[in-house]
């Protein structure tokens, strides 16, 4: 992407490509799923709420359906869209080689935009009438 930049600015050819490549290693592709796998019904995360919890959301959920370690990689854009799935298809070319490299990736994208409640903010808060009060409590 800053390559592609830099030609953009100074001249060249850009290697920009219209066609998706998928950002894990051919290792990674290569990973066959369990027996009989079915890929489970994922929660999605579109880049706003925790990306801690979506990461132990998806980690169990692909535990509980037998898949493991780096298969965990090729599930991974199952349970994304909007910004996350965007982020996602953006990744250069085969640049992931682990599902420990792909977490990491993803929650330093991600974990770093969570927004950081002021104190202002929390004492300019009022509970609306017709609010429930879970709803009042889970704002922040």
């Amino acid at each position: 992407m800053i390559v592609n930049s830099i030609r953009a600015q100074y001249g060249g050819p850009s290697q920009t490509s219209f066609m998706y490549s998928k950002p894990y290693s051919k290792r990674i592709d290569n990973l066959r799923m369990p027996l009989g796998y079915q890929p489970p019904k994922f929660q999605q995360f579109d880049g706003k709420g925790n990306p801690k919890q979506h990461i132990a959301h998806f980690v169990e959920t692909c535990e509980n359906a037998r898949s493991r370690g780096d298969q965990l990689v090729r599930q991974l854009v199952r349970s994304l869209k909007g910004n996350a799935f965007g982020w996602y298809t953006d990744l250069e070319s085969e640049v992931i080689d682990s599902w420990e490299q792909l977490k990491i990736e993803f929650l330093n994208r991600f974990y770093s935009t969570r927004h950081v409640v002021s104190m202002m903010e929390l004492t300019n808060t009022r509970k609306r009438k017709e609010d429930p009060v879970i709803d009042y409590i889970n704002r922040w």
